[in-house]
């Protein structure tokens, strides 16, 4: 289940693109079902049928133009799994330092949802 949510970051490109910081429960928990809507000029982005972890971002006008042109969003969302192990004390040396090294895998998700307003 979702622990929390916030939206990072809302911007504008093709079409109204909204970053979500999304803290789950358990790393073995795939129970996420984010929904999009407008309210006035108020974006509000929570999990099918739970209220407790929405999160919400102000729009501009020219942010709300696009959003009741396409009446869609595109979310970027990152997943976290925060206190899983405690407090991490000794960190190893970072992997990709090397000119021919390999970003590390985030997990991260990318998806379009449709808007009700």
């Amino acid at each position: 289940m979702v622990k929390s949510m916030e939206i990072t970051k809302v911007s504008i490109r093709e079409r109204l693109i909204a970053d979500v910081k999304v803290l789950m429960n358990d790393p073995t928990d795939y129970d996420f079902s984010p929904r999009a809507e407008i309210d006035g000029n108020v974006l509000c982005i929570k999990n099918n049928g739970v209220e407790d972890n929405a999160t919400s971002f102000e729009l501009n006008e020219e942010m709300m133009q696009i959003a009741e042109r396409d009446r869609m969003v595109e979310l970027r969302i990152k997943f976290n799994v925060e206190g899983m192990h405690g407090t991490l004390i000794h960190k190893t040396a970072n992997p990709r330092d090397g000119p021919k090294s390999k970003k590390l895998a985030q997990p991260g998700w990318k998806t379009v949802l449709p808007l009700s307003l």
